[in-house]
């Protein structure tokens, strides 16, 4: 009863760091919780537990090494669900996707995130800033809210 009641009255976000230089987490996802632009004011919370979110946020190169976690990790995140890439990395690779192959190929990144799970949202640059990211995250919650 309670975690229901919890689920229907907050968003609760997990914020999954794939690999990559770090940039979209410290510089854009962090601010989005800082004091300054606040979103627990709005009822939206970091959780890092995937069977308490909502939304997952995927940032970074999907490397090789974290594909199968994060796959465990979509899974149990209960329906409904909604899942956003944020930045170059996580949509198409970015700067990582040609590294150590021929042929715009890699030996350690499996990305783009869409080849991988499901995404629903994609929030581009490198590195989004935080107003980009606040407005990926109001698109997913409004198709969380059309599923539910």
């Amino acid at each position: 009863m309670l975690k229901k009641t919890s689920r229907k009255n907050c968003i609760h976000i997990m914020l999954v760091s794939t690999g990559g230089c770090n940039a979209c987490d410290i510089e854009t996802v962090n601010a989005v919780f800082s004091p300054y632009y606040d979103a627990e004011q709005y009822n939206v919370f970091l959780t890092f537990n995937p069977r308490e979110a909502d939304i997952l946020i995927v940032s970074g190169c999907i490397t090789k090494f974290v594909t199968n976690s994060l796959k465990k990790i979509y899974e149990k995140i209960p329906e409904p669900k909604v899942v956003v890439a944020i930045g170059s990395c996580a949509i198409m690779g970015g700067v990582y996707k040609n590294i150590g192959g021929d042929l715009g190929t890699s030996d350690f990144i499996d990305g783009p995130l869409e080849n991988i799970i499901p995404v629903d949202v994609k929030v581009p640059g490198c590195s989004p800033s935080p107003e980009e990211i606040i407005s990926g995250i109001v698109k997913a919650v409004k198709k969380l809210l059309e599923e539910k």
